[in-house]
């Protein structure tokens, strides 16, 4: 996935910010929260250990979800299927309507902006199908029917 991809960017951006309360602000707090004595009766000390460890576990994740960013390959992303990127038009058979989705990473989801999960019941769904196709949809508030109308690929929206 290319640096430039707003994605990434989000995500780095919060890895910095991330880092430099990791290691500039909470050491300074600690120290501070250190000075005022007793540590076993210590407010301040506690919820800035606890926010340190937070702050360790989520630079944790973020960096392990850049990495499994970079590993997408654009040039792996079918060109007549849906995948990763594509825009699809659907006919929900039980509503007599067309919905449109963007295929998109979780942490860019939005189902209200149109934008579904490749990891949600519909994105794993869809995935891999193509324009013609009949999909069943198991989700959480049942089961639902749709007709693939159209087909955009990521390849075809650049």
């Amino acid at each position: 996935m290319a640096s430039s991809s707003p994605i990434v960017q989000k995500l780095e951006i919060e890895i910095q910010a991330l880092e430099h309360e990791l290691n500039h602000e909470l050491p300074k707090e600690l120290k501070r929260a250190r000075a005022l004595g007793d540590l076993s009766e210590n407010a301040e000390y506690s919820m800035a250990k606890e926010r340190q460890d937070f702050v360790s576990a989520r630079l944790m994740q973020l960096k392990n979800r850049l990495a499994d960013l970079s590993l997408i390959n654009m040039k792996n992303i079918p060109k007549d299927r849906i995948a990763f990127g594509s825009k699809v038009v659907l006919y929900d058979v039980d509503r007599d309507v067309d919905i449109e989705y963007s295929l998109v990473t979780s942490e860019e989801a939005d189902v209200s902006k149109g934008l579904i999960s490749t990891t949600s019941p519909i994105g794993r769904a869809l995935m891999g199908k193509k324009a013609g196709d009949a999909v069943t949809v198991t989700a959480p508030n049942g089961t639902r029917e749709f007709e693939i109308r159209t087909v955009l690929t990521f390849h075809d929206l650049l």
